[in-house]
């Protein structure tokens, strides 16, 4: 009986440390694939998963060994009630932490980013976007339910201390805010109004980090969605979705000494775009009401040249095999991009992974609506 409890023990602790192992997590659905990198331990893939299913997980690319996991948090954390919880829309690293915003869980989940094990969540209604600075942690939430909720009410950015992960400041913004970019001591908010059609808001939200309020409004265009910023040139570029009828979806460009727009990229449609150097990647899949149409591309803007310099900077003829982009990042030291495939946004999607060349290296299966990204550095 002794030596059967001694063996219960032992298995339990394999358990509980082999998310420390030097290839972390070796689960279920591990995929080889060969590509390592020296600068990066890992890169994190967010699953939306289907609204209302609960389905929210998180993949890994382990870079020190090659291979893919698959729902990592649920491997590492089967005690945690529902797992990840319900549409994952945004994940960051910082400070060896891992933040994930659940938007339709109304929470933001922190966990270790070397085992993966839970730390903590914290209640964020309609959370969206992250962005770090300065040993706080931002978050953009619609304030809103995300179901069923017919005020129209402007949303708010919390402010998180890494030290307590308590929310120890708010800052109300525009309508339905969506991603914020950092600049020295600014924070830029693009707010959406997504919930307001045809009423969209136009707005950039320009918060002072030191005081936390709004110092500044900058008026853009209708729908705003996506942010990068260039900080060797001092610009923040920002994203129109459009009103999916007579406006188009396009770019604008805000200068971050004056907070001025500077210039507006009219036929850059944008869905999400990554900055890697001089070169901005940008996909589209812009939807047209008028047409029931979705026109698919994939640009690259070249920042020092001001042009677009291809509109589809997959060289292989593979972009054939995406049935729908739904999120982008750039390995900047490797110059590999990676296109998230959510497919049907019903079923497991698809990660790809491209040359700087443009060539397809590799693809593999992920969870359900792939579509947010963050890199673990060594």
């Amino acid at each position: 009986m002794k030596n059967k409890y001694t063996i219960i023990l032992l298995a339990a602790l394999v358990v509980l440390t082999s998310c420390r192992d030097e290839n972390w997590y070796p689960g279920a659905s591990l995929t080889a694939i060969g590509d390592v990198s020296e600068t990066y331990r890992g890169l994190l893939l967010l699953n939306e998963g289907n609204m209302g299913s609960n389905k929210c997980t998180i993949d890994c690319y382990d870079y020190t060994s090659g291979t893919y996991n698959r729902n990592i948090y649920g491997d590492c954390n089967p005690d945690v009630v529902l797992a990840l919880g319900d549409g994952g829309n945004d994940i960051g690293v910082y400070g060896g932490k891992i933040y994930v915003v659940v938007n339709q869980s109304n929470l933001v989940e922190v966990m270790d980013a070397f085992t993966f094990r839970h730390i903590t969540q914290i209640s964020i209604p309609n959370g969206r976007n992250l962005a770090f600075c300065g040993g706080r942690v931002y978050v953009s939430s619609y304030a809103g339910a995300a179901y069923g909720d017919t005020e129209y009410r402007k949303g708010f950015v919390a402010e998180i201390d890494t030290a307590s992960l308590l929310v120890v400041k708010t800052c109300e913004v525009g309508y339905q805010p969506e991603e914020m970019a950092v600049y020295g001591s600014k924070l830029y908010v693009a707010n959406s109004g997504g919930y307001c059609a045809p009423d969209y808001d136009s707005t950039v939200s320009v918060i002072d980090l030191t005081t936390f309020e709004v110092e500044k409004t900058i008026d853009v265009d209708v729908n705003l969605h996506r942010m990068e910023a260039d900080y060797e040139r001092g610009l923040i570029f920002v994203s129109s979705r459009g009103d999916y009828y007579g406006i188009p979806s396009s770019v604008y460009v805000i200068d971050v000494q004056t907070d001025n727009v500077i210039m507006h990229i009219a036929d850059l449609p944008c869905a999400d775009m990554a900055l890697a150097g001089d070169s901005l990647y940008v996909y589209s899949t812009e939807f047209s009401y008028e047409t029931y149409q979705t026109v698919v591309s994939y640009a690259i803007y070249d920042i020092g040249r001001r042009e677009i310099v291809t509109r589809n900077f997959i060289t292989d003829s593979t972009e054939s095999q995406i049935i729908y982009p739904y999120g982008i990042t750039v390995n900047k030291h490797s110059g590999d991009v990676y296109i998230a495939d959510a497919k049907d946004f019903m079923t497991p999607g698809t990660l790809f992974c491209y040359s700087r060349e443009g060539k397809l290296k590799w693809s593999v299966m992920t969870g359900d609506v792939p579509g947010h990204f963050a890199f673990i550095k060594k």
